[in-house]
C-alpha cells in the first residue's frame, strides 16, 4: 500500500455491455492501467491528486487476436485537486479494444457438489431432522412478506440502491458493490439529473 501523486487520464471505450472507462495513472514510480469500478462514475478527461495504490500486478487478456500484457494497479483512495481537464490528442494511448472488466471478472457456474453417499446394507439411517417450530411472535408473516416484496416491486429504484434510498441532495455510491449493478446506479442517477463531483466523489441533485 502505497500513496503517491499522479495524474489519471480516463476515457470511455464502447463495448458490447455498453460503455465503460479506462484510466491510466501516470506517476513517478512508473504508469498503470486502471479499471476499477469507481471510474465508471467519471468523465474523460484528466484529474490530478494524490492516489492510494492498493496493489500493483501484472495482467494479461487476449483482445482483437492478439495478448495484451499490461501493468495494473488498484485504487483505494483518490484525493483529487479538481474536476478535471478535458484530453488532449497528446494524452496516453488507449485501446479501442479494451477488454470490459465485467468480461474479466465473469466466473464459471461453481460445480455442483456430488451427492452424498449411499449407507451400507445393514446400516441404520439417521432419523430424519423434525421441522422447525415458529412461533406465531417470531418474525414477519407470510402477510408482511408479501407487502415488502410489493413494496419493492412498485419502486424499481429502492431496490436498485438499497440502504441509500431515499437519495438525498447528495449521494456516494459504494464501488465495492457488483460492477453490474454499480453502473445501473451511475446510469439512474445521471436520469435523475444528478452531476458527478470528482473532488469529493459524491452525486450532487441539480439545483
Amino acid at each position: 500500500m502505497i500513496k503517491i501523486p499522479g495524474r489519471l487520464t480516463v476515457r470511455t471505450i464502447h463495448g458490447r455491455n455498453g460503455p465503460f472507462n479506462v484510466g491510466r495513472l501516470a506517476a513517478s514510480i512508473g504508469e498503470f492501467v486502471i479499471k476499477d469500478p469507481q471510474l465508471d462514475q467519471f468523465s474523460e478527461g484528466v484529474f490530478e491528486g494524490e492516489f492510494l495504490l492498493l496493489e500493483i500486478r501484472p495482467a494479461s487478456y487476449f483482445a482483437g487476436g492478439r495478448l495484451v500484457v499490461e501493468v495494473r494497479a488498484k485504487v483505494g483512495e483518490m484525493l483529487l485537486t479538481e474536476d478535471g481537464m478535458l484530453v488532449t490528442q497528446h494524452g496516453p494511448r488507449f485501446d479501442s479494444a479494451e477488454m470490459d472488466p465485467l468480461e474479466e471478472e465473469a466466473a464459471p457456474a461453481p460445480p455442483v457438489p456430488p451427492a452424498p453417499p449411499a449407507p451400507w446394507p445393514g446400516e441404520p439411517m439417521a432419523p430424519p431432522a423434525p421441522p422447525s417450530q415458529v412461533d406465531a411472535g417470531e418474525g414477519p408473516g407470510p402477510q408482511a412478506s408479501e407487502t415488502h416484496a410489493a413494496g419493492r416491486e412498485a419502486n424499481p429504484d429502492a431496490e436498485l440502491f438499497g440502504l441509500l434510498w431515499p437519495l438525498g441532495q447528495s449521494v456516494k455510491l459504494d464501488p465495492t458493490v457488483d460492477r453490474a449493478l454499480f453502473r445501473r446506479q451511475v446510469s439512474r442517477l445521471k436520469e435523475l439529473g444528478y452531476r458527478f463531483q470528482a473532488p469529493t466523489q459524491t452525486w450532487q441533485a441539480a439545483a
